[in-house]
């Protein structure tokens, strides 16, 4: 046990990014519209995760490479690796610096739950203090460039989020029974583009890119692989379980009119006291941070496997791509911008690469040329046929639904 608590990081560093104030508002109005029918979702979700999750970890254990540095390798034909960066870099560099605004206001909205408001008016401007404050701290701890430090803050962040959210749960009080039922697929309980909403904010494409990239500078050699898959599991496990209390809170607590996750806090307290409150802001507080920094993070490992560039979080470059990320998330979200249009150009550009990397990931980890005797299993081929059809599935129904909302 304390070997394996030694090993813990990406495995983390994934469920913290994919725990984000997106996961958190789409659990919580999954629970108070749909109350526990889509919990069997969420288990969907969580095996789609590890499955694909565990041949990124593998890809990147094995080559000791990032997918971004892979795929520019692999991809011989000019034209189709000069696409391939020009779909990655859209929608991983430019969508992480549209949704970072929403992580950040995501952390803004729970520590205004539990601390209030604090702005300062500038002219016609209103500043969110809240917002530079909370970027301030993503970009202390990103600066330091240290990875070490990183596994053990999001150690602590993801076991305050999720103390937080499964205390919320237990002071709701909820059906046991009825939270078994919801585990069962059911026909009524929900559409499909609910459904499909919930398993999106969990299966994500820059998390492909993060882990392989993480799982690189924290493991060294294939011995290791089976240290990595466990840890894996168990930290998708438990993101899994977090998303699965916000939702059991939401279900249990009887609410209406609520469309947000810092609306259920502040409903919370008449019902079940200011602990509920408490609880469930904090969680949407460590949310938002995780979020914030691991979105910069992920976009400028990409950024560095597309060009090649050498040197790791301490180099310049690599500095200056988070940098510019954490920046955009801190503009928009203290100066309550929202970026539309980019949000929506980075959404459909997500619903195209998230099938295409799934494939591409399938690909490469059953090329002996890459991964050697790690390559895919026939039972691994077989599940992740699965999880690309799946993928592909999802990727549409996001295009579909920016296209139809324009």
């Amino acid at each position: 046990m304390r070997n394996f608590l030694r090993n813990l990081g990406p495995g983390i560093l994934i469920s913290a990014a994919f725990i984000g104030p997106g996961t958190v508002t789409v659990c919580t109005l999954a629970g108070v519209e749909f109350g526990y029918g889509l919990l069997w979702a969420l288990l969907l979700s969580v095996f789609s995760c590890i499955i694909l999750q565990e041949m990124a970890a593998r890809l990147g254990v094995v080559s000791q490479k990032g997918l971004s540095d892979v795929i520019r390798e692999q991809v011989k034909t000019p034209v189709l690796n000069i696409l391939a960066i020009i779909l990655i870099f859209s929608a991983i560099v430019i969508g992480n610096a549209a949704y970072q605004a929403g992580n950040i206001t995501g952390a803004v909205l729970g520590a205004e739950a539990i601390f209030g408001v604090q702005n300062l008016q500038m002219g016609d401007f209103t500043l969110n203090l809240w917002s530079i404050g909370i970027g301030g701290f993503a970009f202390i701890l990103l600066f330091t460039g240290s990875y070490k430090t990183l596994e053990k803050f999001f150690i602590t962040l993801v076991l305050l989020m999720s103390i937080s959210f499964i205390l919320t749960a237990i002071l709701t009080k909820p059906n046991i029974l009825e939270v078994l039922n919801g585990l069962l697929p059911s026909r009524n309980a929900a559409g499909l583009l609910t459904v499909m909403a919930i398993v999106g904010t969990t299966v994500v494409p820059y998390n492909l890119f993060l882990h392989a990239s993480l799982v690189s500078e924290k493991w060294k050699e294939a011995s290791f692989l089976a240290m990595a898959r466990k840890e894996l599991v168990v930290s998708i496990i438990l993101g899994g379980l977090v998303s699965m209390a916000i939702l059991i809170s939401a279900a249990s607590a009887g609410l209406a009119d609520v469309n947000s996750a810092a609306d259920m806090a502040v409903s919370l307290e008449p019902l079940f006291g200011k602990f509920a409150t408490w609880f469930m802001s904090l969680g949407l507080l460590a949310a938002g941070i995780t979020s914030s920094i691991t979105a910069p993070l992920a976009a400028a490992y990409v950024v560095k496997g597309c060009f090649g560039w050498p040197g790791g979080m301490k180099s310049a470059k690599f500095k200056l791509v988070w940098g510019f990320v954490l920046m955009l998330g801190v503009f928009f979200s203290t100066l309550q911008i929202n970026p539309i249009e980019i949000i929506r150009f980075a959404q459909i550009a997500n619903g195209i690469l998230l099938p295409v990397i799934a494939i591409f990931l399938f690909w490469v980890v059953n090329k002996a040329s890459v991964l050697g005797v790690h390559r895919n299993s026939k039972l691994q081929n077989l599940l992740g046929i699965v999880v690309i059809v799946l993928a592909l599935f999802l990727g549409i129904k996001s295009i579909l639904s920016v296209v139809q909302g324009l």
